[in-house]
């Protein structure tokens, strides 16, 4: 059963250098088409798994640039979202958002229409970097957003930062970090940047062109994160997300968890029934889908028992809090040990993983190398 439902929204009005995620330039797009098209495929998964959307606690749209849409527009979205899922057990309805495109206007859409909950593309408070970035907000727009959003009455806040960019400096990271925290914002996330395919990053990369920090000096930008945040009471509770009192990212934990959840739009990706699912990502081909009353499906996979178990381990160990022997067994029918004993002995000596009776975790020095912790799980090693 699905607890989450993701809706992906394609447009933007800035393509950003390092972003490898399905968008296009807003100009010239059928964008009130497909707000229109995100109903039909949300009535389409009512009819075709009537239980699906009956349990949902979290909305996510992501982009693309959810707030690149006009007031109308999204008045428009969140109505037809809200028809056909029930909010009757919804706990967090939340918006990705940039800063220089969040108007009042907006603001109120994204309130009276149920949104509590706003993600702020913000990666750098240095100017320079912005600009390395493909970004085009100022650190006014920022605050001004903020202060904004919290006068119509949306408190749960929180900014992406970025560290490991071209030519960055601990310095510029260290003043990021200290306004970021200045901000007194309930949750902070930080990601190092990975330069992805078909990026204009990669292109750069590709030409010896992209100056990046050292792996060095990129975990010491990490351990500064870390430090900052315990200093502020930010407690981290995953690897790249950091919240004051609890006020955690319940969507993004459904995928930690490894729970289901519906995805809808173009090149969105989902995981209900045992299947892993992605939609079409060209518009006009995903439009035309819609258009056809068929689910834009491209790609669907049923997820192996074994591959169960690898993504219980990899994605719950992204959570601080790691796995439970108990929540291992209840999903997958075997012991945690019994399936993975021998990798798990292995890191504890190594001293990348704690081992308790309740589960295990890892460790502050695993914080530091959890791909390649992953990696262990996912080839049995």
């Amino acid at each position: 059963m699905a607890r989450g439902v993701y809706i992906h929204i394609p447009f933007c009005h800035q393509i950003c250098n390092y972003c490898d995620f399905n968008k296009v330039f807003f100009k010239n797009q059928p964008v009130d088409e497909y707000i229109e098209a995100i109903g039909k495929e949300l009535k389409l998964i009512q009819q075709q798994m009537p239980q699906a959307l009956q349990q949902i606690e979290t909305i996510y749209l992501g982009g693309g640039t959810p707030t690149s849409l006009s007031a109308t527009q999204i008045n428009r979205l969140l109505k037809l979202i809200t028809e056909s899922i029930p909010t009757n057990m919804l706990i967090e309805f939340a918006s990705e958002a940039n800063p220089d495109e969040l108007t009042i206007d907006k603001l109120h859409a994204l309130k009276e229409g149920g949104i509590n909950r706003l993600s702020l593309g913000v990666q750098s408070f240095d100017q320079d970097l912005l600009k390395k970035l493909g970004r085009t907000h100022s650190n006014e727009q920022v605050y001004e957003t903020i202060e904004n959003a919290r006068a119509v009455g949306i408190e749960n806040i929180n900014i992406d930062l970025m560290y490991g960019l071209p030519g960055q400096t601990m310095s510029q990271w260290e003043d990021t970090l200290k306004q970021a925290l200045d901000l007194n914002l309930p949750h902070y996330s930080a990601y190092s940047l990975i330069v992805e395919p078909k990026t204009v990053f990669y292109i750069q990369y590709a030409k010896g062109k992209l100056q990046l920090p050292t792996e060095d000096l990129e975990a010491e930008m990490y351990d500064l994160l870390m430090k900052e945040m315990e200093k502020k009471g930010v407690v981290q509770y995953e690897i790249s997300n950091f919240a004051v009192n609890g006020q955690i990212s319940t969507h993004n934990k459904i995928y930690w968890d490894n729970d289901e959840y519906v995805g809808i739009g173009a090149g969105a990706h989902g995981y209900l029934g045992g299947i892993r699912y992605s939609n079409i990502g060209p518009i006009r081909k995903y439009l035309d889908s819609i258009q056809l009353g068929k689910r834009p499906i491209i790609h669907q996979h049923e997820v192996t028992f074994d591959e169960r178990c690898e993504e219980q381990m990899f994605l719950g160990l992204r959570k601080i809090e790691g796995v439970t022997f108990e929540s291992f067994s209840s999903k997958l029918g075997i012991s945690m040990l019994e399936k993975y004993g021998t990798i798990i002995q292995k890191l504890e000596k190594e001293g990348l993983l704690l081992v308790d009776d309740i589960g295990i975790c890892l460790s502050r020095k695993g914080r530091f190398v959890g791909n390649e912790i992953f990696q262990q799980f996912l080839l049995g090693e």
